[in-house]
C-alpha cells in the first residue's frame, strides 16, 4: 500500500492480518507481542521489512527500537509518524 494517507486503523488492521497469517496469533492492539511470544526479535526484523516494503516508509537507527514494535498501536503509530517525515533515523 503506497497510498498517500493512511490512517491508524487500516495501519493496524492490516498488521493484525499479516500476524495472523504469520503466527496464527490475534493480539489485542495494545498487547506487548515480545511478552507474550507472539514474535522475536527475528520476527521482528520481517516485519521491519514489511512496514518499509507495504507503507513505503524507511526504519532507521532509534526507530529500530523494541518499544515501536512491542504492539500493533505502537507499529502504527510508527509507520504514520515516517509517512509525515517524522524519522528518528537521520
Amino acid at each position: 500500500m503506497t497510498a498517500v494517507n493512511v490512517s491508524a486503523a487500516v495501519v493496524e488492521k492490516e498488521l493484525t492480518a499479516f500476524l495472523i497469517e504469520r503466527t496464527g496469533a490475534e493480539p489485542d492492539l495494545d498487547q506487548d507481542l515480545f511478552a507474550t511470544g507472539t514474535i522475536s526479535s527475528m520476527f521482528a526484523m520481517e516485519l521491519v521489512v514489511f512496514l518499509e516494503d507495504t507503507y513505503d516508509v524507511e526504519i532507521v537507527g532509534p526507530d529500530l527500537s523494541r518499544d515501536n514494535f512491542a504492539s500493533i498501536r505502537a507499529m502504527a503509530a510508527l509507520v504514520l509518524r515516517l509517512r509525515e517525515g517524522g524519522g528518528g533515523g537521520e
